[in-house]
């Protein structure tokens, strides 16, 4: 009998620790080669460890929500071999995130607090120096650097302590409370911005539902997107008469040839690839008064779930893949979405996100920016509408087909003329479509 050592699969270059979140076998349990042993999350993504060998679970080294680190053994399984065993960590087996259909949004969502949190890293400077544990206080708090800087210190040298910076916290909690309840007075007047707030309270026939972890996360990335971005939104109208119909006349050959479905979402990426080429100030993230250009190009294309949650798979380099290799890979990460298989680098380094509204009918959104990008782009829905038609021989009314792209941009490095000219540029390559194109 042997003993092999299985250990938690580094889950992306980001990506250092997890918690265990749920134990699927116990000691003594038979298990089979690639079946899930327990359930694990990050800040990005949940994920099954599967064993990599046959045997039985004899030991567990960790408890439930316990954190482990990449490359850490989590569990003994003794197999039938002789001798011990140990294979080097693999990568993560299956991401459940749950459905939808072809992509709309978790950063996001879960790309969320980690990106976040490193939004605005505090450091030490030349009149201060902060403690590993004060800067993860800091960050974990959304302390800022000017806030930490004048935090007055009780320890050697004036450095601030754990102790001060729990104590800022706490009073900074007490004063916003009172802010929120007590009517601050000016002039005899009432700030409705300072008015109280009444609690929220639950009646009988009321039903309350917990937030699943996920859906927490997406509420604070929202909400911190929002607080950190100045939104501000474009719309222009196009219209894609031209790819309706040079897609209606190919799709069957094409589902033929490749054994792939060709939507509307891969062709509308292509032209935002495109578009990023031409503006590349809208690839590009904000940190510390700093603009960071990507040298890539990588779309996330966002996805609403069934359970309301939303997720972000990125297609890296889109700007190098052609429309097959667009399709294909647009394919690939909506079936993995659908059926709870992405990876965690499957929704890591966007640099501009695209969304599909018009799945649900609308004919136009103005998304939440996700943080740390600097754009996104809302699909609107595509409609049969009568429009003016210029002609050589004057105009006329006909029927096209068309829809709304609804920009919106972080207004602190993008301003009107920048995101106007993006979207400008979107329409000009989708209305100039070739009609007898080849793929």
């Amino acid at each position: 009998m042997a003993k092999f050592e299985l250990k938690l699969p580094k889950m992306g270059e980001s990506v250092a620790e997890a918690t265990l979140t749920a134990w699927l076998k116990d000691v003594g349990d038979t298990i089979e080669a690639d079946e899930a042993v327990l359930e694990i999350a990050t800040d990005k993504v949940d994920s099954e460890v599967p064993s990599e060998v046959e045997g039985v679970l004899i030991q567990k080294l960790f408890d439930v929500d316990a954190i482990v680190e990449v490359g850490q053994t989590i569990a003994i399984i003794e197999t039938e071999s002789s001798g011990s065993v140990s294979i080097e960590p693999a990568k993560a087996a299956a991401v459940p995130s749950e459905p939808d259909e072809v992509v709309q949004l978790e950063s996001s969502i879960t790309k969320v607090q980690d990106t976040l949190s490193t939004t605005n890293p505090v450091s030490s400077n030349d009149t201060r120096f902060y403690s590993p544990l004060v800067k993860n206080i800091a960050k974990k708090e959304g302390v800022s650097q000017s806030e930490l800087d004048a935090i007055q210190g009780s320890g050697k040298e004036g450095r601030v302590t754990k102790n001060d910076i729990l104590s800022y916290l706490s009073n900074k909690s007490k004063d916003t409370l009172s802010v929120v309840e007590t009517p601050v007075a000016s002039k005899g007047s009432v700030s409705p911005s300072m008015a109280t707030v009444n609690p929220v309270v639950s009646r009988g026939e009321d039903e309350i539902i917990e937030m699943s972890r996920m859906g927490k996360l997406v509420s604070k990335h929202m909400t911190d997107s929002l607080q950190t971005a100045a939104h501000v939104q474009s719309f222009i109208e196009v219209d894609v008469t031209k790819i309706w119909n040079w897609r209606l006349r190919i799709k069957d050959a094409f589902k033929a040839r490749e054994g792939q479905n060709i939507t509307f979402t891969p062709i509308f990426l292509e032209a935002v690839a495109y578009a990023l080429t031409l503006h590349p100030m809208l690839n590009i993230s904000v940190q510390d008064g700093k603009i960071i250009k990507r040298k890539n190009i990588n779309i996330g294309m966002a996805a609403a779930l069934e359970d309301g949650n939303l997720i972000v798979p990125v297609i890296k380099n889109a700007d190098q893949l052609n429309l097959i290799g667009m399709t294909k890979r647009v394919n690939d990460l909506a079936f993995r979405a659908r059926t709870s298989a992405l990876k965690p680098d499957d929704i890591q380094d966007g640099t501009y996100t695209v969304t599909n509204v018009g799945g649900f009918g609308s004919i136009m959104g103005t998304p939440i920016i996700n943080q740390p990008q600097v754009g996104i782009l809302a699909l609107g829905a595509i409609r049969k509408v009568p429009a003016v038609i210029e002609t050589s021989e004057g105009d006329f009314i006909g029927i096209r087909q068309k829809l709304f792209l609804s920009h919106s941009y972080d207004h602190r490095v993008v301003n009107g003329a920048l995101g106007g000219q993006f979207i400008k540029t979107v329409k000009a390559y989708l209305e100039s479509w070739d009609e007898t194109r080849t793929l």
